[in-house]
């Protein structure tokens, strides 16, 4: 009887430890989703230095292609931000396209940005490849 004990403890403690071990990777890999205006009052406080996901829409005339990718302001109608992305935006990247920015804050108050995701419509288009207007051709 003392054996079972000791045996159901120690797997008892085992799972304990593996469920917070889980609990902290899971905690280092989180991504906070916040709203232009959430974002930047959390940056004014010092509360947002780590990594997030802001959403907004991009400013209309405020996007401007650099070396290493490109510049433009995001808003939600509230608050307005400076967005500095490394590397390529998506092909849907373009002036009033909702878009969510992954990064953190960098400097000068600008938001360092090494991922946008693009909010698009439910309904998806193909790609017109042969030129025609998807009439099948030749029987197919």
């Amino acid at each position: 009887m003392r054996g079972r004990v000791i045996a159901a403890t120690a797997v008892c403690a085992v799972a304990v430890v593996a469920i917070v071990g889980l609990a902290v990777a899971l905690s280092q890999n989180v991504v906070y989703f916040r709203t232009v205006s959430e974002a930047v009052d959390e940056h004014r406080d010092g509360e947002g230095d780590g990594r997030i996901r802001m959403a907004g829409e991009v400013v209309p005339g405020s996007v401007e292609e650099t070396r290493a990718g490109v510049r433009f302001q995001v808003t939600d109608g509230d608050a307005t931000a400076d967005v500095v992305h490394r590397g390529d935006p998506p092909d849907l990247f373009e002036d009033g396209a909702p878009v969510v920015c992954e990064g953190n804050w960098g400097e000068r108050d600008t938001f360092a940005s090494d991922r946008i995701l693009i909010k698009h419509g439910n309904e998806y288009e193909p790609p017109d490849v042969n030129g025609s207007d998807g009439a099948s051709e030749g029987g197919r």
